[in-house]
């Protein structure tokens, strides 16, 4: 363990009690209430783009790089996390409303999760590798002017995306863990998501990667 390991160790310590005390997981109740949108951006901000930190600080033994882009990347996921949020709600209501199995939760769950995965997963994680390649070639700033959607699809790396993160994430880890997500109380779906993205931000840095 480094020196620059301890303020993360003290975050990730800070963040458990923080939803542990009741007090603090109180307030962050009422706060969803109030500002869903916000608190969603911010939640996606922090936790995913530490969830990357962590990536880098693993394979490369520290947390920050010039062409890594801390505050780019807590700007596009902020706004994937408002999207998430929207995802949720249209996928939970929908779903539940087309198929009627809100007394069965457990099978509820799992075809909200499936089906948000199926239709909106792919879109977000193809978003997010086309922001992150770009934030990279631009050595750590995300330059709108030479934003190029055109010239980012056609360098990405399409068979570890398809191979990997949608042909094997999906399936056998996001469909069930959210799942499990679904079977949260709504208040706690978002949060609980966001830290998902840890794990998210873990899979989409190691499978451009090498094998070790």
């Amino acid at each position: 363990m480094k020196k620059s390991d301890i303020p993360a160790i003290f975050s990730g310590l800070l963040l458990i009690g923080f939803f542990i005390y009741e007090p603090t997981r109180n307030l962050y109740v009422k706060g969803y209430s109030s500002f869903p949108v916000t608190v969603s951006f911010i939640k996606f901000a922090i936790l995913a783009t530490f969830g990357e930190m962590l990536v880098l600080r693993i394979k490369n033994g520290v947390y920050f790089r010039k062409e890594f882009g801390v505050f780019p990347k807590m700007i596009i996921w902020g706004l994937l996390g408002i999207f998430i949020y929207v995802a949720f709600g249209i996928f939970s209501t929908g779903v539940s409303t087309l198929f009627s199995v809100q007394h069965r939760p457990v099978l509820n769950a799992f075809l909200i999760s499936l089906f948000m995965n199926i239709i909106f997963a792919p879109v977000m994680m193809v978003i997010h590798h086309l922001t992150d390649m770009h934030i990279q070639n631009q050595s750590g700033r995300f330059i709108i002017k030479t934003f190029s959607p055109l010239y980012l699809l056609k360098n990405a790396d399409w068979d570890k995306m398809w191979s990997f993160i949608i042909k094997k994430t999906i399936p056998f880890f996001w469909i069930p863990a959210h799942t499990v997500t679904f079977l949260l109380p709504s208040q706690f779906r978002t949060v609980f998501a966001a830290m998902l993205s840890v794990v998210l931000g873990l899979l989409l840095a190691l499978s451009k990667g090498d094998k070790k």
